[in-house]
């Protein structure tokens, strides 16, 4: 019996890498993805020369044809996908008046439509085969949180969040757990954070805020989202775990 196999989107660098790189080193089969598979080609590098097992694949998540194809070729070369891990998303930073419906369109379909037919499609998979899977959604501190410019954002992840809530109710009986982390102001080297991340004040700004007086790294969520997808997180399902060094606790 080979690996277990699991789905990591937006594998490319940051957040999907580190937890890619987590997985392949508990012994999955990490299916990385990014728009273009080639993108992932140093994360899946990392994972083999660890002694993991792991594969490149492009998803555009606005696209069903492309979550349904990816699904099926990653079950027919690698073996039934029993984790999932939705990371990939698009941020965007914009006054809510000044939001435009293709602002809007474009941010949801990558963010939540995706999401959740990637998740279906992982799900539908599973209980056909009556197999039992773990998926992790990564949200953020904006679906919890109120701020600035952050509005559609925002939206977006809240709405993972609650779609984590209800599957995990309409899928407990088949053994399937859906959780989800909701990540604060992170150590990343994401292209949406190119700019703020060396503007000194805004950074102090930030820290001031948070009650630990740090900011989290992304191996911390990487840690987290592997135990949630393995055994040691058998009986955690429907969460929503903040991991924001207490931001959202005041």
């Amino acid at each position: 019996m080979g690996n277990p196999v699991a789905i990591v989107t937006g594998a490319s660098y940051g957040v999907g890498a580190a937890i890619a790189e987590a997985l392949g080193r508990d012994g999955w089969h990490v299916a990385c993805t990014a728009t273009k598979a080639d993108n992932c080609a140093e994360t899946v590098a990392r994972i083999v020369a660890s002694g993991g097992q792991a594969s490149a694949h492009a998803l555009d998540l606005r696209a069903q044809e492309s979550i349904e194809a990816l699904v099926a070729q990653v079950s027919a070369a690698h073996g039934p996908v029993r984790g999932l891990v939705n990371n990939a998303g698009v941020n965007l930073r914009r006054d809510a008046v000044d939001v435009s419906r293709e602002d809007w369109d474009s941010v949801m379909l990558a963010n939540l439509t995706g999401t959740f037919f990637l998740t279906q499609a992982v799900g539908r998979a599973l209980i056909k085969a009556k197999l039992d899977g773990s998926i992790v959604t990564i949200s953020s501190s904006h679906g919890l949180l109120g701020a600035p410019q952050r509005s559609t954002y925002g939206i977006s992840k809240a709405g993972l969040i609650q779609m984590v809530r209800m599957l995990a109710v309409e899928w407990g009986p088949h053994n399937i757990r859906l959780n989800a982390l909701a990540p604060g102001r992170l150590l990343t080297n994401s292209p949406s954070r190119a700019g703020s991340g060396t503007d000194a004040a805004y950074m102090a700004n930030m820290l001031s805020k948070i009650p630990l007086g740090r900011f989290a790294d992304v191996e911390h969520i990487a840690a987290l989202a592997a135990l949630l997808l393995g055994p040691n997180g058998a009986s955690v399902t429907g969460q929503v775990i903040p991991v924001d060094g207490g931001l959202s606790a005041q």
